[in-house]
């Protein structure tokens, strides 16, 4: 049996499910302890983002990503040369993280957002879904999966509550 790359969708969300607000912000976002992302940075080497989560990227003060990674940003309006170190993929996402999951690397990091996920979950393309809960109700925003989603079953494989109110949920995707 072949061993396919996993993709996992690990992103920060509101208690009320969203992972931007209303008009994009993530200044309700408790930092996490920097040991945190060095585990998840030393298994990853490709990431995935719709365009919007790209353009929060490139704000002022966006930690740059690591070199040697592949990125990848799904839009239909993005020009595919528009950018450096940058694959922009137009269409066929699912056929791309296809292509992506069968060659050789590490874990594939869907960094967000809700509707690129909603996309490859359609697909049968995402292996496990890891969401930091903040304490904060947002009431609004961008929805951690757009609607329209398929039925998906969840099999919780870790809870790790932090002191400073973070629960961070890991399950597989069934």
């Amino acid at each position: 049996m072949i061993e396919m790359r996993p993709v996992l969708y690990r992103v920060a969300a509101s208690l009320d499910g969203y992972i931007a607000g209303p008009h994009g912000e993530l200044d309700w976002i408790v930092p996490t302890p920097p040991s945190d992302f060095a585990a998840v940075y030393e298994s990853v080497d490709t990431v995935l983002l719709g365009r919007r989560t790209y353009e929060l990227t490139l704000q002022p003060g966006a930690p740059p990503w690591p070199a040697g990674w592949k990125i990848y940003v799904f839009s239909r309006t993005l020009p595919p040369d528009s950018t450096p170190r940058v694959t922009v993929v137009t269409e066929g996402a699912a056929d791309t993280v296809k292509a992506l999951r069968a060659g050789t690397g590490r874990t594939i990091w869907l960094f967000g957002g809700g509707t690129l996920c909603r996309s490859l979950l359609e697909a049968g393309l995402v292996d496990v879904v890891e969401v930091a809960l903040m304490p904060v109700l947002l009431g609004g925003g961008v929805p951690l999966v757009a609607a329209g989603v398929p039925i998906t079953r969840l099999a919780l494989v870790n809870s790790r509550p932090a002191p400073n109110g973070v629960v961070t949920l890991r399950y597989e995707v069934r």
